[in-house]
């Protein structure tokens, strides 16, 4: 049983005990800024008890999160790891409120790069946060102390934030799940600001099935966040059953080091056991579009959000994020204009770019330097380490981090699935597939359609499903009610066609999620006589499926006794070979 199983085994209260143990035998005090009393947590896993006793069903009961401590939780201190910056919520996050409406625990609040800016989990004046397995190196940052928790087993959920990578990079180092949602998706109320229109909450978990149920509950908008959006009408429900990957050409990949560049092609060389068909593609207006987050007037917004704070000189103030915001106090106005038209722009070709590909496979950072490396050159490394992330939320793209095939030497390499805003499931679907796992949902939108014919898997018309990203959810049977004939249609297709209670026989169909949109699409192109109309499935529900006109029947051949179209068509075969 895997570390994540076993946590999930215990119960609520067994799970906060052992956690303290871990906490007391590590030896990691790096890693939070605080850190709750354990009676405390002990009395909030027990009211999870009794909440579960009660009956209530918890996606996340008893499971432990760490909040990076630039995230509001009420009754606790955020100091966006600057002593003289502490604030004292009474309102919690949206994000982490939501988690712990669902069962969830917050164990305390983890170190990060001041002010959430950089890449490498040293810039503390509570401490450099060591990576999991090599105290020597970086745990990568912003979100530090979030991610390290999850890796150790001392958390099973680590909450951080993601401007330029955060919630990317220290996945990739601690061979973790991080996942970065479409911008707005997970409010950021409560959220100390770093670039206010770049800024996303993210997730860490050891399995992409923590991390996405965990990121499917903080989802959604919110009236105390205006720039929270929700998942649109044409959402894409699913990745197709056979991917197209974009990766970098070789003359995009020149910043990594000889380590992770094998590693990466080994991980490119292992999609096509699972799959995926990739091409090489000119990143390079992307990678330039990454530079303007630090070097260009962009960076200004985070002299927005504390550069007054950080003129008043606090003595725990770390002198490189000082550097950073102040220095961003200087591009002109019409600096600020010109780069956001460049970035419209790189976002056209971003569009281009993905009208091919359902996303694009990238790794996630350049190195894994040593602690003492980034204290000698700790703008240098830091730059290069985000040549692949900082481009993400500026172009408004999501992508989701999972571990690739590791180094040479066994050291944990990451990868990213990037893909357009809002594309966020498949995004999840392909990271799922190259990992071997289940694909859970991210997004739960969407209209339940029932098919019978012509675009179950494996059917002539199945890619028009596919088209509009509908996700496979069960292969089901209808209310003996119903009546299926072979219609006289190019391609065959059968008709359903609602007999009554007993007058028909249960006919085999399958149920896809398709968003709103979608389904309106659908419906705009389906020719005479087919028709959508509510069916009545043997499990008692009811949803939207395909049917046709009753008269379109008449002098069709009632195939019911197969039981669906699927047998029928063998049937028909087989007595065609005979």
């Amino acid at each position: 049983m895997s570390d994540a199983a076993q946590h999930t085994a215990l119960p609520p209260t067994a799970r906060v005990e052992e956690a303290f143990r871990l906490i007391s035998e590590m030896d990691r005090p790096e890693i939070w800024i605080t850190l709750r009393a354990e009676d405390d947590v002990h009395a909030d896993a027990a009211y999870v008890e009794a909440r579960l006793a009660a009956g209530e069903n918890l996606p996340l009961a008893g499971k432990l999160v760490a909040v990076k401590d630039n995230i509001d939780v009420a009754g606790l201190p955020t100091t966006a790891a600057c002593p003289e910056f502490t604030r004292r919520p009474e309102t919690t996050a949206t994000a982490i409120a939501r988690l712990l409406d669902e069962g969830a625990v917050v164990l305390g609040k983890t170190n990060l790069d001041q002010f959430a800016t950089g890449l490498v989990g040293t810039r503390s004046p509570y401490g450099a946060v060591r990576c999991s397995w090599d105290p020597e190196k970086v745990s990568g940052g912003s979100s530090s102390g979030s991610a390290v928790a999850v890796a150790l087993g001392i958390a099973d959920i680590g909450i951080g934030t993601d401007t330029a990578g955060s919630g990317r990079v220290p996945a990739a180092f601690n061979g973790l799940v991080g996942i970065k949602a479409t911008l707005g998706v997970i409010p950021t109320d409560g959220v100390v600001p770093a670039c206010a229109d770049y800024d996303c909450v993210t997730v860490f978990a050891t399995d992409l099935e923590s991390a996405v149920t965990a990121a499917r509950i903080m989802s959604g908008p919110t009236p105390s966040d205006p720039r929270s959006r929700a998942w649109p009408a044409d959402i894409r429900h699913a990745a197709p059953a056979k991917a197209r990957i974009a990766i970098p050409r070789e003359e995009d990949l020149s910043s990594l080091t000889p380590a992770y560049r094998a590693a990466f092609a080994e991980t490119v060389a292992s999609l096509a056991d699972n799959g995926f068909t990739t091409s090489a593609v000119d990143i390079s207006p992307l990678l330039h579009a990454a530079r303007l987050l630090y070097d260009g007037a962009v960076v200004a917004e985070r002299y927005a959000a504390v550069g007054r704070f950080l003129d008043t000189a606090p003595a725990g103030a770390d002198p490189v994020v000082a550097a950073i915001v102040g220095a961003a106090r200087g591009p002109a106005a019409h600096e600020f204009a010109a780069d956001l038209d460049t970035l419209v722009h790189t976002k056209g070709i971003a569009r281009t770019l993905f009208e091919g590909y359902d996303a694009l496979l990238l790794p996630t950072t350049t190195e894994h330097p040593t602690i003492a490396a980034v204290q000698s050159d700790p703008i240098g490394i830091n730059r290069r380490m985000g040549t692949y992330t900082n481009f993400c939320n500026l172009l408004d793209l999501a992508a989701v981090a999972v571990p690739g095939i590791p180094t040479a030497v066994g050291e944990p390499f990451g990868v990213m699935f990037v893909v357009p805003g809002f594309a966020d499931q498949v995004a999840v679907d392909l990271a799922a597939r190259m990992a071997g796992v289940p694909t859970p949902a991210l997004v739960d939108d969407g209209v339940d359609l029932a098919v019978f014919g012509a675009h179950l898997r494996g059917q002539p018309l199945h890619f028009q499903l596919e088209d509009i990203g509908a996700r496979y959810l069960d292969t089901v049977t209808t209310t003996d009610a119903y009546r299926l004939t072979a219609l006289a249609t190019t391609p065959p297709k059968p008709g359903l066609v609602r007999r009554g209670s007993g007058a028909g026989a249960p006919i085999v169909g399958e149920v896809f999620r398709v968003s709103a949109a979608g389904l309106g699409t659908f419906l705009h192109s389906l020719p005479a006589p087919m028709a959508l109309t509510g069916v009545e499935l043997s499990d008692g529900r009811t949803v939207v499926g395909f049917s046709c006109t009753h008269d379109a029947v008449d002098d069709a051949i009632d195939i019911t006794e197969f039981g669906g179209w699927v047998a029928y068509l063998e049937d028909t075969q087989s007595v065609g070979t005979s």
